[in-house]
């Protein structure tokens, strides 16, 4: 599915850093949903690894979980093994731009930290993101819930400390996410309402790893984070280079400490809810 980054290998590493942040936000959405939140048909288009599957799947009546990437599908299916046997959800090889799905099909439509993936920019307008979100009301009943959990520019821009290493990647990465206020107005010329949006400011995706300053060393680390895949040989060996030096004068606590200062007012992520009508 991703235009820039190669999960058939990452998917190995990808949930050694990597956590569901905002699980919490997405079950009080799917929540306002008429029905009851353990009768809710959920698709989780994107679905990676399965760790927002895995969240939520406690709660939620079924899930069915969608993605393109036959590595990705292999660590879902690895970690839901005993909930597919007991038929709560289902695995799916697809793509989120022609889902392989009737209209009307589900009550709630979840996509986490996916849509950068699909290429477009500013410039073009996002054409592919565009037929994702018309995809989702599309499969999506006529009271149906979307959730989509994407980033803002400055979430960006300020909310990943290690950015500060990798300028140019990060601008070229910051240039795939559609902006909040242009991701509001591509989902209701779909036809859905925006009901709110959501910032869980004391989360971060990499969890405790997050923190570790030699972290951008590892590659294990550095596949938590798709950024990575847009960095030059260069820049990465500028990076790291700038790291080991910083971590030899005794800074890079400090260092770590002052990229990150603006995060815990801003967050990593943001959630918008919306529905059909």
């Amino acid at each position: 599915m991703s235009v820039f980054e190669t999960y058939q290998r990452t998917s190995r590493h990808y949930d050694a850093t990597r956590v569901p942040v905002g699980s919490e936000i997405i079950l009080g959405c799917l929540a306002r949903h008429g029905s009851p939140l353990d009768q809710i048909e959920l698709l989780d288009a994107g679905c990676g690894t399965g760790a927002y599957s895995q969240s939520v799947i406690g709660h939620v009546g079924r899930i069915d979980a969608l993605d393109l990437n036959d590595g990705m599908l292999e660590q879902a299916r690895r970690k839901l093994a005993a909930e597919a046997d007991t038929g709560r959800i289902r695995f799916h090889k697809g793509s989120i731009t022609d889902l392989p799905f009737e209209a009307g099909s589900f009550d709630a439509v979840m996509i986490n930290q996916v849509l950068h993936h699909l290429g477009g920019s500013v410039e073009d307008g996002f054409p592919a993101l565009r037929q994702a979100i018309g995809e989702f009301a599309r499969v999506l009943r006529p009271d149906g819930i979307l959730v989509i959990n994407h980033c803002s520019q400055e979430q960006l821009r300020h909310g990943h400390w290690y950015h500060a290493l990798i300028p140019m990647a990060q601008e070229v990465f910051a240039s795939r996410f559609a902006p909040i206020e242009d991701m509001v107005s591509i989902v209701e010329a779909a036809g859905f309402v925006v009901r709110g949006r959501f910032a869980p400011l004391d989360a971060v995706f990499q969890g405790t790893a997050y923190f570790d300053g030699r972290g951008p060393l590892s590659q294990k680390w550095r596949d938590g984070d798709s950024v990575w895949a847009l960095v030059t040989d260069e820049e990465l060996a500028d990076a790291e280079a700038r790291v080991r030096a910083l971590d030899a004068a005794g800074q890079l606590d400090a260092f770590v400490a002052d990229c990150d200062a603006r995060r815990p007012s801003i967050g990593q992520a943001t959630f918008l809810f919306a529905s059909r009508g």
